[in-house]
């Protein structure tokens, strides 16, 4: 570690060990409420679309050339389903949501069925590694929402942030730090 690295994590510490108690409360109170605002705008999304989880983040190139690797999807309540529509499902076996194109619906007697398939893949969901072994359909209570919207590229940073945990660290680090010794500094 070289002097310049000490002296400006010393620097640190001591700006932070400065900030008077009641400024620093403000701090707190501050990212506080930006986190709880952030909860409300979700919640406020879960109600407005009526699904569980309005926003997903397309992780792999199954849906090319529909959507790309880090797109973030819009979804809303999936009801109803149509042969086309692109839906996000959530398989008990796997451990993140699917984005996949509807080719097939069927009804029994309990149940409204749906098959999928990525654009990309060469075999519909049940011939591939998608479904688990003896499932042929999805059924429609695993069906979290439909797609009505996206904005590319825009979940790269989600991406990175879960596969370089350091990014992680350092963008948390950095926003708490820097929320922290803007007020200071401008003092």
């Amino acid at each position: 570690m070289s002097a310049g690295n000490i002296i400006s994590r010393m620097d640190v510490r001591g700006k932070i060990r400065a900030l008077p108690i009641r400024q620093t409360t403000h701090q707190v109170l501050s990212v506080l409420l930006i986190l709880s605002t952030a909860m409300m705008i979700w919640k406020g999304l879960v109600l407005l679309t009526q699904t569980e989880s309005p926003v997903v983040v397309v992780l792999t190139e199954s849906m090319h050339p529909a959507f790309n690797r880090g797109d973030i999807l819009l979804l809303t309540n999936p009801h109803p389903i149509h042969i086309g529509d692109i839906v996000v499902f959530k398989i008990d076996s796997k451990p993140i949501p699917i984005v996949h194109r509807v080719i097939q619906l069927h009804q029994n007697a309990t149940h409204d069925l749906v098959l999928t398939k990525g654009d990309n893949n060469r075999e519909d969901d049940r011939g591939g590694e998608i479904y688990p072994i003896g499932k042929i359909w999805v059924e429609r209570h695993e069906v979290v929402g439909r797609v009505w919207g996206f904005f590319p590229f825009l979940g790269m940073l989600t991406i990175w942030v879960n596969a370089y945990p350091v990014v992680k660290v350092g963008l948390v680090v950095g926003l708490i730090l820097g929320a922290l010794l803007s007020k200071s500094e401008n003092k």
